[in-house]
C-alpha cells in the first residue's frame, strides 16, 4: 500500500533518488534547514549542497517505509540504502512543512 506522503516530501525522496540537489534544493523555502550527521544547513544553496555532497559520498536510495503526524510535524522512516558501512539502514526523517514547501528536516 503507498504511503500518504505529502507532496513537498514526496518529491524529496523523488528528487534524492533521482540524484538531482537543484530538485532537492527546491522542495526547500529559501531559508529552509537541513540537519544530518551533526551538521546544519541553512538555505537552498547551502542544501543543493548537502545533497549534492550526500549523494557523491553515499550513491543514496531512500525507500519510505511508514510515515506518521508525531504533532510537530510529519516523521517518515525510511530505508537508506547506499556504499556506507551497515548499509541498508532505516532512520526517521522527520520533516516540518511550511505551505507547500520544507521549512526543515531532522534525519536520524
Amino acid at each position: 500500500m503507498p504511503l500518504d506522503l505529502a507532496a513537498p516530501i514526496s518529491a524529496f525522496f523523488e528528487a534524492t533518488n533521482r540524484h538531482d540537489p537543484d530538485a532537492v534544493a527546491g522542495c526547500f523555502t529559501a531559508d529552509g534547514h537541513v540537519h544530518d550527521e551533526n551538521e546544519d544547513h541553512r538555505g537552498q544553496a547551502a542544501v543543493r549542497d548537502w545533497a549534492r555532497g550526500t549523494h557523491e559520498k553515499y550513491d543514496l536510495t531512500l525507500t519510505p517505509k511508514e510515515v506518521r503526524d508525531d504533532g510537530a510535524g510529519n516523521v517518515v522512516t525510511a530505508g537508506v540504502a547506499g556504499t556506507f558501512p551497515g548499509s541498508p539502514i532505516e532512520l526517521p526523517f522527520r520533516f516540518a512543512l511550511a505551505g507547500e514547501k520544507i521549512a526543515e528536516l531532522v534525519i536520524g
